[in-house]
């Protein structure tokens, strides 16, 4: 017999689960019961693949056998099973970097934290919330030797050979005083019931059952064996025949999920390809959606053959919050899992799939704005992943995308701010590079304002990277506030041009800064500030510039704003008159550099800006 001692991450692990999420122990059976259903999908896919597998005999079962006297349940499979290398894996290490981040991830609310069981993959370890003993009898598929592991999910566990007379695994539970009222078979049922029902494989409750003796007079107990599952592929039914319940059913099943999701979309294609969709949006983002280590939510089967969940090529990357399953009938049984996303069939359904559930979203935003909106809350910014690498769909990803603007309350839509273009207005204006609340009060909208023209608020720092690529909105120009190109728009002809005027001042101040900006010119975008910097138009801007290189991208070469100044502030008609050298040089870096600090993008030497505000404040006191 051997002593191993758990790994470090394992011992926090339980201890957190077994103190945190007492309130919501019922997930151990749901947890135990898919990982029974993975062997049985594994195994089931080697019998019809593989050629030393396909001699097996294979009858996919789970079992349950509850005695409540002992107060005991055991869980067994008929699935790959695990040799004694695999259970050191699998039970007492964890195998996957981003389950680390479960430890992290824990928000202290049982019900959230729960789920992030399901998610992470360490579902296992939620027994202990109701055994102070564990025990684990498996024989790997192909092998003869059985192995038992036995822990009190303390410090660590003990392996030794053992028997048993086909390839599974069984898992016995020892119930502790927190889980003894899932001794109960009406417990059972519920749970099962509720989380397991459409797992493709029979479940089968073995437990006490009273019957009345019509000789003795009296009810007594019997041991009684029936099936307490559906065990149906239920997405390969009729939408008519499934209620929203049966839905429900199947996604907490798959997800691991306690909430309802937000919405599906369920598919059958018929003709040229054969296949089934059934895509859920969870209610809630996953929690690993950010993580490179991301674990994809969508399964795929072949003709109702579980194939693999492990695939990020089933979906494009920014519909991985998706969760749900694809069907095919045209697929063959061994296609590699290696090769998935070179794969003529494949590629056409999941292209197919994509623009499915895209106008599936459509009809949400549409008919639903209410529950779109919660949609947004959660799934904006990865949508908006989409319009970077997505170009096929970038259309309908326009549409479904939501952004903040100057007449908005919350979120609205590009075809929203389309409709409340002014007469003669030349494009769909933008500004971005900050927050929210910096980009509102920024000088380069005060014309804007003026002339009660709308602009987006792009306050994302996605955004810069993907909507700088993006030029038009259907047949309008998108046009960002802080290029040189769109002062041209804002012109009144009629207007008197008073840039020949400011022709003296400009030079100075031009010559004052020199190589910290490219050009100083006139301004026709200011109404109340004396300044803003913008970038010439093929030109990344400062805030930009300034996030590529925190990113360590410094191989492009530094660009320099263009300083523009407006010819009716008073401080500006100030320094016009002005003939004090030393007042005109503070004067034309503080304008550069409070234009720079709005735009959220910080002086070069804190300083020397320090002493010339001093200078001038003296001056004016």
């Amino acid at each position: 017999m051997a002593k191993l001692e758990f790994q470090t991450e394992v011992n926090q692990l339980l201890q957190l689960i077994i103190h945190s999420l007492y309130s919501h122990q019922e997930i151990f059976l749901r947890e135990l019961v898919s990982n029974a259903s993975d062997a049985l999908d594994k195994l089931k896919y080697l019998t019809l693949t593989e050629e030393p597998y396909k001699s097996l005999a294979f009858e996919p079962r789970i079992d349950l056998d509850l005695d409540e006297d002992k107060r005991t349940l055991t869980i067994s499979d008929t699935g790959i099973g695990m040799n004694q290398e695999d259970l050191v894996a699998h039970l007492g290490t964890i195998a996957r970097s981003g389950t680390k981040n479960f430890l992290s991830s824990l928000s202290g609310d049982a019900k959230r934290d729960s789920n992030l069981i399901g998610q992470f993959g360490v579902g296992f370890y939620s027994a202990f919330m109701v055994a102070d003993k564990v025990e684990v009898i498996s024989r790997k598929a192909g092998e003869e030797t059985a192995w038992k592991w036995t822990s009190d999910g303390k410090t660590g566990f003990e392996i030794e050979e053992a028997e048993r007379a086909v390839p599974g695994t069984t898992v016995t539970l020892f119930f502790n005083d927190e889980g003894k009222d899932y001794a109960n078979s009406y417990k059972l049922r519920e749970i099962i019931k509720k989380y397991s029902n459409h797992i493709a494989f029979p479940i089968f409750l073995t437990a006490d059952k009273s019957d009345w003796d019509e000789e003795e007079k009296k009810s007594v107990k019997k041991r009684s064996t029936e099936q307490i599952n559906s065990a149906s592929a239920m997405w390969k039914r009729s939408k008519t025949e499934l209620k929203d319940e049966d839905y429900k059913e199947l996604y907490k099943t798959i997800s691991g999920d306690w909430e309802e999701p937000l919405f599906w979309f369920h598919t059958k294609a018929e003709g040229t390809m054969e296949y089934t969709t059934l895509f859920y949006v969870p209610a809630k983002a996953p929690m690993d959606m950010y993580q490179a280590d991301y674990k994809p939510g969508v399964k795929l089967y072949v003709k109702r053959v579980f194939i693999t969940d492990d695939s990020k090529e089933l979906m494009p990357g920014y519909l991985r919050f998706l969760r749900g399953i694809i069907d095919s009938e045209d697929l063959p049984l061994n296609v590699s899992r290696e090769i998935l996303q070179q794969n003529k069939i494949l590629s056409n359904i999941r292209t197919a799939s994509v623009k499915k559930v895209l106008a599936e979203l459509k009809t949400v935003a549409d008919t639903k704005p209410e529950d779109y909106l919660k949609f947004i809350e959660q799934y904006n910014r990865p949508m908006k992943e989409g319009l970077y690498g997505d170009f096929a769909n970038r259309e309908a990803l326009l549409d479904l995308v939501r952004v903040k603007s100057t007449k908005a309350d919350g979120f609205t839509s590009l075809a929203d701010v389309k409709s409340r273009m002014q007469e003669g207005q030349k494009g769909i204006y933008y500004i971005m590079g900050g927050a929210s609340s910096v980009l509102r009060t920024s000088p380069l909208l005060e014309i804007y304002k003026k002339k009660d023209i709308e602009v987006i608020i792009f306050d994302d720092e996605i955004d810069e990277i993907v909507f700088t690529g993006i030029e038009k909105y259907q047949d309008i120009e998108l046009k960002a506030v802080n290029k040189t190109s769109t002062g041209e728009d804002l012109k009144d002809e009629s207007a008197p041009d008073k840039s020949e005027d400011l022709k003296p001042l400009l030079e100075k101040i031009k010559g004052v800064l020199g190589d910290a900006v490219k050009d100083v010119r006139a301004s026709v975008r200011l109404a109340d500030s004396p300044s803003c910097i913008v970038s010439d138009e093929d030109e990344p801007s400062m805030k930009m510039q300034q996030m590529l290189r925190a990113m360590g991208q410094t191989q492009f070469p530094s660009m320099k704003p263009v300083l523009e100044i407006n010819p009716d502030h008073e401080i500006v008609k100030k320094l016009e008159a002005a003939t004090d050298d030393a007042l005109i040089n503070d004067a034309s870096w503080l304008l550069l550099e409070q234009a720079l600090l709005i735009e959220g993008v910080p002086v070069e030497n804190p300083g020397l800006f320090v002493q010339r505000l001093n200078r001038v404040l003296s001056r004016a006191v």
